[in-house]
């Protein structure tokens, strides 16, 4: 059986304090879920959100990890770097990376590679745009993502790493895709990952990433394939963030 998590992704926002009072607040709400929860800090906070949080339920992640272990790469943070604030988890390819700064599927591979080396969890975000999805591309786009991992990595790698959908198209545009169009895609790459290893498909958490919010949370979770949510904007806010976790 598949546990279930929730990410949260803080994107450039906050300062430390509302930082510190937002783990705060959602370390106060967990309850007795037993489900998976994490949150991905902005860089500079990691330190101070690591100390609240350590030793409890809730796991720290980053936004990003550099595609190289060390060196002179102006700006770039290491997987090692992360491991020494107890990081478990790496978002890797977000749909932002993508399309703000260049990140490409080889990039994204070998930044998946990196947290791995380090024993940090890579949660390798993948989706296609409107465009790709009007031309019916949506499972080319999701094949070739994935390969390019596969092909660096291998797909023993997906041992040790989480799937994230990102219906690009969906996130802060209005659209919303429906529980039926997400669940589509997660089988969709559940199934390509199970035909070339079935014991890893069916192990491996695939989130939702396309704006979850405490209203649509439910039905999503719902799908069999929907093992929890890579949560954006909701999760800036503890009450709005622990209602999407609690309709795990």
């Amino acid at each position: 059986m598949r546990q279930s998590l929730v990410i949260g992704n803080w994107k450039m926002n906050g300062t430390r304090a509302s930082a510190e009072l937002l783990a705060q607040g959602i370390l106060a709400g967990l309850g007795d879920n037993k489900a998976g929860i994490a949150v991905c800090a902005p860089y500079i906070y990691l330190p101070s959100v690591g100390e609240i949080i350590n030793d409890s339920r809730l796991a720290l992640g980053a936004q990003n990890v550099a595609d190289k272990a060390s060196g002179a790469y102006t700006g770039e943070i290491s997987a090692a770097m992360l491991s020494e604030f107890g990081c478990k988890y790496a978002l890797v390819g977000h749909s932002e990376r993508r399309s703000y700064y260049g990140d490409t599927d080889a990039s994204v591979a070998a930044r998946f590679c990196q947290a791995q080396t380090q024993n940090i969890i890579p949660v390798l975000c993948i989706g296609e745009t409107l465009e790709q999805r009007e031309q019916e591309q949506t499972f080319n786009v999701i094949d070739g993502q994935l390969d390019a991992v596969i092909d660096l990595a291998g797909i023993e790698a997906f041992n040790h790493a989480v799937v994230a959908y990102e219906p690009v198209w969906a996130i802060g545009t209005g659209k919303t895709a429906t529980d039926e169009q997400a669940q589509e895609v997660h089988q969709h790459i559940r199934q390509y990952i199970a035909a070339k290893n079935q014991a890893i498909a069916d192990k491996i958490q695939i989130l939702y990433g396309g704006s979850a919010k405490p209203d649509n949370a439910k039905g999503l979770f719902a799908m069999p394939d929907i093992d929890g949510g890579l949560i954006g904007g909701a999760s800036l806010d503890a009450e709005s963030f622990l209602k999407i976790y609690h309709s795990i």
